[in-house]
């Protein structure tokens, strides 16, 4: 039977794991931002894969046959209760004033999470235990494919069973998948905004083949992940660094979102996102605030690292 608990960690330490979720959980809401990069650069990445892929058969049988302690056990419940308890506590409390920030204060709100993204490129380097021919050749098809997808033009909105489940199983591969962001995925796949309404009306008729996609998808993928992290460990990981590199062309403050206006069946007339118009930013106001913005984000992930650091320099 499998273990992946940390039975020593203290209250303390969970209420850091909470904190982790609740910046993941962040990250998800803004699309082009993915919450698998702050699991990525808080280091909390590998456990979280191994925690998921334990919801196997094993647990089922551990669940309904009452041993739950056993159960907690195998699957690192704590572990995983803390983490998306603050995820989950994010999307709740921030998802308004986020997607408010992101519509009135574009260029800031993405400012803020390019110099997050930036600077934790730095750190993820140290993820690698050797590198090779192998390894750099992973991080630069992982910086084409992110790039390649940035440059996608969105598809059409599609309300089929199928199609929405499939988006279900791509968003939450791409949410937990460093450098590729779900909300950035479901836009180019055409069925964000359609997602995004669904969820504030609660129609289930949308929602529950979405979220029925992302069940079997999070579970299988995360054994996937898990597979190739043992086996090949450091092309994984620089193919996940290209990854976050190369969102850095969907995060660029310093865009403007390309629209046309789509008939619908019914008849009705809806603007679509096409795609983007990168620009070099003008010396003005605007700059120097987004580079305060930029700064803050990094500073942010060096103090999570400093953090980090000193935690495992104790515990050692």
């Amino acid at each position: 039977m499998s273990q992946v608990s940390r039975s020593n960690r203290s209250w303390t330490e969970y209420a850091f794991l909470t904190a982790k979720g609740y910046a993941m959980g962040t990250a998800n809401v803004i699309p082009g931002v993915s919450g698998g990069t702050i699991a990525f650069i808080t280091g909390v990445f590998d456990e979280l894969i191994t925690s998921l892929k334990s919801l196997d058969l094993g647990a089922v049988k551990l669940f309904f046959s009452g041993r739950f302690r056993e159960f907690s056990q195998y699957i690192n419940l704590p572990f995983l209760v803390a983490l998306f308890s603050g995820v989950a506590l994010a999307v709740v409390s921030l998802a308004a004033v986020l997607s408010y920030a992101f519509e009135h204060y574009q260029v800031y709100t993405l400012a803020f999470f390019f110099g997050l993204i930036l600077t934790s490129i730095v750190f993820v380097f140290r993820f690698v235990r050797k590198w090779t021919i192998s390894v750099v050749t992973m991080l630069v098809i992982g910086i084409g494919i992110a790039v390649g997808i940035a440059l996608l033009t969105p598809g059409t909105e599609n309300t089929h069973f199928a199609y929405l489940f499939v988006c279900g199983i791509v968003a939450i591969c791409s949410m937990i998948l460093p450098g590729l962001s779900g909300s950035f995925v479901l836009l180019i796949m055409g069925n964000y905004w359609l997602i995004l309404e669904a969820a504030k009306n609660r129609d289930l008729g949308i929602l529950l083949p979405v979220m029925l996609g992302c069940g079997i998808g999070l579970v299988a993928f995360s054994r996937l992940l898990d597979f190739v992290l043992k086996r090949f460990h450091d092309q994984t990981v620089g193919l996940l660094t290209g990854f976050v590199a190369g969102s850095l062309l969907i995060i660029w403050p310093w865009k403007t979102i390309l629209t046309e206006e789509r008939i619908l069946p019914d008849g009705s007339i809806k603007v679509a996102d096409t795609g983007y118009e990168w620009l070099m930013p003008a010396i003005n106001q605007q700059f120097w605030i987004a580079l305060v913005f930029i700064v803050v984000g990094a500073a942010l992930v060096w103090g999570i690292e400093s953090l980090g650091s000193g935690k495992e320099k104790k515990t050692a």
